[in-house]
């Protein structure tokens, strides 16, 4: 592993100076060896604005080429996703960036080179599928059902009061996920219910041994990108360097608390990402 100092001194001004010593530490050795080093980033809220229709979220204008510029010059370029993997690089669109690996669905999933690879369905997923209609059909005007094949989210931002319509929904969706074997991950004005035994940490971990990483930084907005800020601490306890960013809102408050840099939304990950592929390129 590199030595590099951790100065501030070290970043260029076009980069963000992360808040802590080890942000501070991770940025400076992927800078100092970005061939062994992982880029990881959520989609929904860190490259792409939250919209009320998933299906039309489409990445900041910028993203793709930030991408781009970065794709050859790391170790790994990675999407983290609660959403199928085969969304992504057509909303990106991503589609032709060479080393960039979608994790979709918490990671079950696999897009790469345009190859998808999916795991067995999961029966309580069916059983979810056929109950959820009847559930829903009392539940507040504007709620909306995101069929993601593996996993099934409720949506209530479209709702005259979006978290309040989620409060009410969440009882019965909670015992929902409990009779089918699922979990129930909370997000921005959604309940998803998916498949255990893969999350976001578990995900950014298998990649960085797959790729013998040895520096690390993930990027995310919402509670489920939790887990991975957790991945890059315990990497970091290993001796591993690492940076966690976390795309800022009001929404969510959790994640800024844990991040070593906080910038504003997804034009602010795609302005970082879009500094660090300058300074590669220096």
């Amino acid at each position: 592993m590199s030595t590099v100092s951790t100065s501030t001194g070290d970043l260029p001004s076009g980069l963000p100076v992360p808040e802590t010593e080890a942000g501070r530490r991770g940025l400076s050795h992927i800078r100092a060896d970005p061939s062994r080093a992982v880029v990881a980033l959520d989609y929904d809220g860190t490259l792409a604005p939250i919209v009320t229709d998933p299906g039309q979220a489409q990445a900041h204008p910028r993203a793709a080429p930030a991408l781009r510029h970065l794709s050859g010059r790391l170790g790994g370029l990675a999407i983290i996703t609660g959403r199928p993997a085969a969304d992504v690089p057509r909303l990106g669109p991503f589609e032709d960036i060479p080393s960039l690996v979608v994790l979709g669905a918490y990671g079950n999933q696999r897009w790469q080179h345009g190859q998808l690879t999916l795991p067995a369905d999961d029966p309580g997923i069916a059983q979810v599928r056929a109950e959820l209609p009847t559930i829903l059909a009392g539940a507040p005007s504007g709620t909306h059902l995101e069929d993601k094949g593996q996993a099934i989210a409720v949506h209530t931002r479209g709702c005259a009061d979006p978290a309040a319509a989620l409060a009410a929904l969440r009882p019965v969706l909670t015992d929902l996920a409990e009779r089918t074997g699922l979990l129930i991950e909370p997000g921005r004005m959604v309940l998803e219910l998916r498949p255990g035994g893969m999350d976001k940490g578990a995900a950014l971990r298998g990649l960085v041994a797959e790729l013998g990483a040895t520096s690390v930084l993930y990027a995310g907005d919402d509670l489920g990108d939790i887990a991975a800020f957790d991945a890059v601490d315990t990497l970091r306890e290993q001796g591993m360097p690492g940076l966690c960013v976390c795309s800022g809102s009001a929404e969510v408050t959790a994640l800024a608390s844990r991040a070593d840099l906080v910038v504003d939304g997804p034009a602010g990950v795609v302005a970082l990402l879009s500094a660090l592929a300058a300074a590669l390129s220096s």
